[in-house]
């Protein structure tokens, strides 16, 4: 099955749009051409469609994109943990060592039962259904989010943010968060939303949530789309490569809009509107493929 260079750049946006929005891209992934019918349901139903492996090199153009906004983070943070391995304990340190625990659990478990997982629950009517509960998720994590106030910073040289996720997110509320992020293998459940929340209910701020959630999300995003890479390089790709490359571009795009409309929304916003459109998309489609 050929992909066309409209099917490729409207899948990039879809990609680019839903993976750090608190909606589910994988869920998106699979209930937009169930909607559309026609060529696109084909799309991702048939034994030889070539859909998921443009997927990897979309994810990979969204974990760049990822990378690039918060590329003095990461330099910092990578810095403390290997200043860490020295002795030389830092709070970048011990950040990144709560993000690497994070990233180990659903790292393993995706590893494990990503394919058996997905191929059970990729069906529209779950997706439809675990979207739907993705939508009650936000809104039971805003309605039960403990308020409390900020603390005081840890070190002068790291954000308010930073200070807030080492004071409340212990490296065990760390590896378990990892574990909470899991359940993004079932398509339409959000893991930037399950982490998200979980930082919510441990009392950090949205902007500090979020912030946590976004470091969260590029080791998983990015270490998918890297072991899985090396397919798109198959002889059977090989003449898709220009809507594949069109794809990635238009991925990375709206990935590097979508996170810089979401760093600036969690300053002051809520998940209200996300859990609404989660639970209006979600019923719609429970009755539609019911």
């Amino acid at each position: 099955m050929d992909l066309s260079y409209t099917q490729a750049i409207i899948t990039g946006f879809i990609q680019g749009i839903t993976e750090l929005f608190p909606v589910s891209s994988l869920g998106h992934a699979v209930l937009v051409p169930a909607w559309v019918g026609g060529s696109w349901k084909a799309l991702t139903t048939s034994a030889n469609s070539p859909y998921l492996t443009i997927t990897i090199a979309l994810h990979c153009a969204s974990a760049l994109a990822l990378l690039l906004i918060f590329r003095n983070r990461w330099i910092s943070l990578i810095n403390g943990g290997i200043a860490s391995l020295r002795k030389k304990p830092t709070a970048e340190s011990a950040l990144f060592w709560r993000l690497v625990l994070g990233t180990i659990p659903v790292a393993v478990l995706g590893l494990i039962f990503e394919k058996s997982l997905r191929e059970l629950f990729s069906k529209p009517l779950a997706s439809a259904a675990f979207l739907t509960i993705n939508g009650c998720i936000l809104i039971l994590a805003e309605r039960f989010s403990r308020r409390s106030k900020a603390s005081e910073s840890i070190s002068e040289s790291i954000s308010e943010e930073d200070s807030q996720i080492l004071d409340r997110v212990s490296p065990k509320m760390a590896l378990t968060i990892g574990f909470g992020q899991s359940l993004a293998l079932f398509a339409g459940i959000s893991r930037f939303g399950i982490t998200m929340s979980a930082g919510l209910m441990r009392g950090l701020s949205h902007r500090a949530a979020s912030d946590f959630a976004f470091l969260l999300a590029l080791p998983v995003i990015l270490g998918t789309s890297i072991v899985k890479l090396p397919k798109l390089f198959a002889p059977e790709y090989s003449h898709m490569m220009g809507p594949i490359i069109a794809g990635s571009i238009t991925s990375f795009i709206f990935t590097y809009a979508s996170v810089t409309f979401l760093v600036k929304w969690f300053k002051t916003r809520t998940l209200y509107p996300f859990a609404i459109y989660c639970l209006v998309v979600g019923v719609a489609s429970l009755i539609r493929f019911a």
